[in-house]
């Protein structure tokens, strides 16, 4: 899925300011404790009846894949009636939640998992979990591990995922055989060789960079770099662990280490202002100046596009080396789906839930039209699916059971962004205390989340 819409969208936690508008959206959902006790699940599904959907897809080949997605349901269900709503932002959508009414969604997608918490507290999405349950219907052993979790918040599922997203290592295949690398780096030591090893400076500038470590860089954020020391980000009582599980302390010291061997904050983020936006056909893996680039899976189309001649490796990205065992996990995320507390047509809009997020053909032949992950195991499995032979990483990652995501807070992603925030001024040098930084940014994680009870 290479269109921009999709992951601009998608990555609420990217910015400072675009965190600060999901909150915005978030605030919206808080006043929308509808729950389904004011509607709820009585209406004849088997009747003639017409639902709303709302959705964010906006680039030609995603509208068209949502057309046919919703035509073969039609044809599987021809007396539900799908109105399609789409380009809907989650403020658009949120405020529809809250007001309800013939014209507001009886069911919704949206890209940001990060929302989920809220979701589901506020009461503006309806628990599935007995629609699943009438149904005989299994998510532990229907959807991947990492997706499971992220559609759910304190044992309320009031989301199911819809495709997702799968993040894992790109590498220049010509550097690294100009480099005598033979093979993807598998663990983080091994990374770090290879880094330098593909480094070229040129005066005060690199001729090549071997990876861009920066927090700022193009998807280099904390929760990408964390997945792969597979870390605990709350505690049972649901206060933050962010100073007491060690995976974040080792994170935050690779990275670091990092920064400081591939040239210093200062000479990368100076070499960073220089080179293409992460959209565009100038992005720096596309043109040569990285050699590796942490990404997801919709990198290789756009790479692919942009620079035909580029011999593109795919792998997963590499691991602790006292977890070698674990190589091919990876972050993942993606888009979900779930059904309105007011609407007055719930189980006719579980049936559609239930078509284009649990049955195999569909969401295979979703994932085709969109190019994103799979989101169900039978898919990810299926025959059915076409992609480029490297994009089968991307369906191990998801399938991987020691993949993981970051989890669903009442807040959203503002814990995200305070992790993310004491990144910036780590990595700089700004702070220099590691665990004094940490314990601060765990105190501010858990008032931010008592405030938000």
């Amino acid at each position: 899925m290479p269109e921009k819409s999709r992951k601009v969208a998608a990555e609420v936690t990217r910015k400072t300011a675009l965190a600060l508008a999901a909150s915005a959206s978030l605030a919206l959902l808080a006043t929308a404790c509808t729950g389904q006790s004011s509607s709820g699940a009585s209406d004849d599904a088997s009747k003639d009846t017409t639902i709303n959907f709302w959705h964010a897809w906006s680039a030609p080949n995603e509208v068209a894949a949502v057309k046919s997605l919703i035509a073969g349901f039609e044809k599987a269900h021809p007396n539900i009636h799908v109105n399609v709503v789409g380009n809907m932002t989650d403020d658009k959508i949120n405020q529809a939640l809250r007001t309800g009414g013939d014209k507001a969604p009886d069911v919704i997608s949206s890209f940001t998992t990060n929302n989920v918490g809220k979701f589901c507290s506020s009461g503006a999405l309806v628990d599935l979990n007995p629609f699943f349950k009438k149904d005989g219907i299994d998510p532990e052993t229907t959807f991947p591990k990492a997706m499971n979790e992220y559609t759910q918040f304190n044992g309320d599922r009031c989301t199911v995922p819809l495709l997702g997203d799968a993040y894992g290592l790109y590498y220049n295949k010509t550097e690294f055989k100009k480099a005598g690398i033979t093979s993807p780096p598998k663990t983080w030591s091994e990374f770090e060789a290879d880094a330098k090893k593909l480094t070229i400076p040129q005066g005060d500038t690199y001729k090549q960079l071997g990876f861009m470590p920066d927090y700022h860089g193009w998807e280099t954020t904390t929760e990408h770099y964390f997945a792969q020391f597979s870390p605990t980000y709350f505690d049972q009582n649901g206060k933050s662990d962010l100073a007491k599980d060690p995976a974040f302390t080792a994170g935050f010291q690779l990275q670091k280490k990092l920064v400081d061997e591939l040239g210093g904050f200062k000479k990368l983020e100076t070499y960073r202002s220089t080179l293409g936006d992460e959209w565009g056909k100038k992005h720096p893996f596309h043109t040569g100046q990285v050699a590796m680039q942490l990404d997801g899976e919709w990198r290789l189309g756009m790479a692919t596009e942009a620079n035909p001649k580029l011999d593109i490796g795919v792998a997963p990205l590499p691991v602790p080396d006292d977890q070698a065992g674990q190589y091919g996990k990876g972050y993942i995320t993606g888009t979900i789906a779930g059904v309105a507390a007011t609407s007055k047509k719930q189980n006719a809009a579980w049936e559609f839930v239930k078509y284009i997020t649990t049955d195999t053909d569909a969401v295979v032949n979703f994932s085709n039209g969109i190019h994103n992950v799979p989101s169900t195991l039978a898919a990810l499995k299926s025959p059915k699916l076409k992609y480029d032979p490297r994009f089968k990483t991307f369906l191990d990652i998801a399938a991987n059971p020691n993949s993981n995501t970051s989890p669903a807070s009442i807040n959203g992603g503002s814990y995200l962004v305070t992790i993310q925030n004491f990144g910036y001024d780590y990595e700089s040098g700004k702070a220099t205390d590691l665990k004094a930084g940490l314990e601060s940014a765990a105190k501010q994680i858990d008032t931010d989340i008592a405030q938000a009870k």
